[in-house]
This record gives C-alpha cells, structure tokens and sequence, in this order.
C-alpha cells in the first residue's frame, strides 16, 4: 500500500507495518503527519536504513511529542534524554525481557517509544509486539463487563522485571531514582486518539487489583496475561543496525526476545510524554 509517497508493508494481520520511501531525519510536517496517522492504524511501526545520530534521532522523536527521561537508568552521554538498552556479550538477562508496556507505573505513562538499533546480534534479538484493542474486543461480554470496572496496580519492583533491568542499573542506574514506583490505572483504558478501548494490564507491572489481594488477583490476572500475547494478536520484527521501531505504549504490549547469548546488542531509546489513563 502506498500513501502520499510512503509505502505500507503490514507485518501482521493484527499489529504492525513497515514503512519504506522515507527518510526520517529528513521528514517535513506533512510527512510527520501521515506517519503519525499510519502509526494510530498498526499499533507500531519500523522503518529500515535510516541514518539517525543522537541528535537527529532526538529531533525526530520530538516532532511527534514531549520526549521524557526513563525514571531508572542515566541516558548516554550528552543526552540524558536517550537512553541506552544493551545486553553485552557476558550478560545473561536482556533489558526488559518481559511483555509489558513501558513504564505503565509511572502516573502519566509514556504515549509512546521509539528505538533504534545501533549494534545486533549475527541472529536473534527480535522484538515481539502484541496488540491489546484486540485483547480487549475478544474477550466476552461478560468478562468486559467485569474489567470495564476493575483498577490495576502497577508497580516497578514486580521481581522479573526487576531482574531485566539489574545490568543496567549496576552500571548506569539513577542514583535519585526512587526504588518503587506505585500506580493506579483502569484495567481497560480508552485510548485518547482513536477512541478504542483495549486492555491496560501487563505481566512486567501489573501486581493486583484494587482492593483485591495479589492471590485474590492471581487467576484472573494470569489469564489476562497468556490472553493478551496469543499468537494471532502479535508481529514479530527483525533488527539490522538503523532500524527503527516506533510504537503506542497505550494499546500496545513488547518483548523483546533474548536468544543471543554470546553477542552484544546496543540500541537506543526515547519516549514521549502520555496522559493518564483514563
């Protein structure tokens, strides 16, 4: 599919398209805009063979939101605002090696991320995306009627996820970072743009329902969890150093796959500032 010079690829048929016929660094307003209502379309979006140093990189980011510092680990040098995401040759756990959606303890979790691949492994290392409009408009009437109501909260110390950051936070963590982020976010959210409802829980942060104890919690939680990345619902993609992907933390789950032992992986990511759920 081809729009206004852009050509659309989709990677599945539930989540995901690949852009081809742009230069991002190069991109004016117009191109921005359309990019943007391709991205509303597919949940995320990537692009290949883009030239995108520190500065550009940033710069692009900023011309589809407010660019926001990640609470945890210190961003490179010079820009604090991007922060790296590595798993060195030695390293066992991958950051963020776990399906979630980015920081969904924080308040005002992030609109959206987008990250670019500097260095990749000789295989492996692909990020998996699941779409949660579908997670959501899939389940059954009388199960929407349930969660239509309920109240997740979220918390950054749930112990996997914890564990995929422990390397980065060792050598690069925020010596004012707090050491437990708390949130309150309904379990079904509306997304601001589209208006769609999808399904706003995690198994990287989401601990227990309000006023619900984690083991009052845990069965229906668990089966949110393996509900929301069935297979049909996911795409999976495919790094080589300058791709870049670009998707919407608020109806959309990752996880990246960490399958290359023995190689180093470096990217480098920003997110934009979001609202809070509603």
């Amino acid at each position: 599919m081809s729009t206004n010079g852009l050509h659309v690829q989709p990677l599945s048929g539930a989540i995901g398209a690949e852009i081809s016929g742009v230069d991002l660094g190069a991109a004016g307003h117009n191109t921005i805009a359309e990019i943007r209502k391709i991205w509303l379309d597919h949940g995320v979006i990537f692009f290949r063979d883009q030239e995108l140093p520190p500065a550009k990189f940033l710069a692009v980011a900023k011309q589809f939101g407010e660019v926001v510092e990640y609470p945890f680990v210190k961003g490179i040098e010079g820009f604090p605002e991007i922060i790296p995401v590595v798993k060195l040759e030695h390293e066992k756990k991958n950051f963020g090696g776990i399906w979630h959606t980015d920081t969904a303890y924080l308040d005002k979790p992030p609109m959206a991320t987008m990250l670019v691949a500097r260095e990749t492994p000789p295989f492996g290392g692909d990020t998996l995306f699941a779409n949660m409009y579908l997670a959501y408009e899939t389940l059954s009437d009388g199960l929407k009627r349930m969660l239509d109501g309920l109240i997740a909260i979220n918390k950054s110390a749930k112990a996997d996820v914890t564990k995929t950051r422990e390397d980065r936070v060792k050598d690069s963590g925020k010596t004012e970072a707090k050491k437990e982020y708390v949130s309150e976010h309904p379990v079904v959210r509306t997304h601001p743009e589209t208006g769609r409802k999808a399904l706003y829980v995690n198994v990287g942060h989401t601990a227990h329902f309000k006023d619900m104890t984690e083991e009052e919690s845990a069965p229906l939680l668990n089966y949110l969890f393996q509900h929301q990345t069935r297979p049909e619902f996911t795409c999976r993609f495919s790094w080589k150093p300058g791709s870049v992907a670009f998707w919407d933390n608020r109806c959309v789950l990752h996880n990246p796959v960490n399958d290359y032992h023995g190689h180093r992986r470096v990217m480098h990511r920003v997110t934009l500032a979001g609202d809070k759920p509603r």
